[in-house]
């Protein structure tokens, strides 16, 4: 996904709430002025983090926060697997719900609210509007024997494990591997957070080999390349991902929540509005 000057915009007043610190401001100001045409908003935080400990030391540590949903979510799980069954299609509620997850986001959220979270459970039916693309992805995988799933945050990844359960119900033949981040990044899944809510159960966990917010496929360990090559089907989930992976010439199905300006005026839908897209 092209980066705008839209996003610098917004990151670079990101920063400018964070600190007054002249040099600091402007050296984020010169890394986005001269930024490459073809460079990813995750990219650029990985610069941004660099000269955040230059200045102020290690950036904020959201292990607190990290256990924290995980924890919530956990104690969710066997009552939302319960909906999920009872619901009428459940590949298709599981889905709704692995995006609602996507709103535990300390990075594109200035607050992460929890009754705001829990409120959006209230409705898991999957639009009308998505039901082309839904139809494709299910299509796709009645005939894969590989599904790779590109996750991001904590939390979220309790309901991603809920959703994998749906597709290896629905369909046995596939092999499941799960990417997370390769290093610990703002609320970002890891190898750790995977075990911990057991997402190594399902799957074969991997990670991206790097400690960036994204998918960007450059950047990605050799590992992780083969993993993005060879799957038949590739589900991501989040801005980030899509960010940084849409656009890449690689056949992938995105959701997210839309969080940030960029993503509301794109998709031209009220804010925290779920999508499900077909690349």
């Amino acid at each position: 996904m092209k980066f705008s000057d839209t996003c610098a915009k917004c990151m670079y007043d990101r920063q400018i709430k964070k600190t007054d610190n002249k040099d600091y401001l402007a050296e984020i100001k010169a890394v986005l002025d001269n930024r490459p045409d073809d460079i990813t908003s995750p990219e650029l935080v990985v610069q941004f983090n660099k000269i955040h400990e230059k200045y102020f030391g290690p950036l904020p540590d959201y292990r607190d926060k990290k256990d924290e949903y995980n924890n919530l979510v956990l104690s969710m799980e066997d009552d939302l697997r319960k909906e999920i069954e009872n619901s009428e299609d459940p590949l298709a509620t599981s889905i709704v719900m692995s995006r609602i997850g996507n709103y535990i986001d300390f990075v594109a959220l200035n607050q992460v609210d929890t009754e705001t979270f829990l409120k959006l459970f209230d409705n898991t039916k999957m639009r009308d509007d998505e039901q082309r693309v839904y139809e494709s992805f299910c299509e796709k995988c009645s005939k894969a024997t590989s599904f790779l799933l590109l996750t991001d945050n904590c939390g979220e990844i309790v309901l991603d494990k809920l959703m994998l359960e749906q597709i290896k119900k629905r369909y046995p033949q596939i092999s499941i591997k799960i990417m997370v981040r390769g290093g610990e990044v703002s609320n970002d899944a890891t190898l750790k957070d995977a075990k911990y809510v057991g997402l190594d159960k399902i799957g074969e966990v991997i990670t991206n080999g790097a400690k960036i917010a994204g998918t960007v496929y450059s950047k990605l360990s050799e590992e992780a390349r083969i993993a993005v090559d060879s799957a038949d089907v590739i589900f991501s989930k989040g801005q980030a991902n899509y960010e940084s992976f849409a656009g890449e010439g690689h056949h992938a199905f995105f959701t997210f929540l839309c969080k940030c300006d960029l993503f509301i005026n794109r998709f031209k839908v009220p804010k925290l509005t779920g999508m499900f897209v077909e690349e």
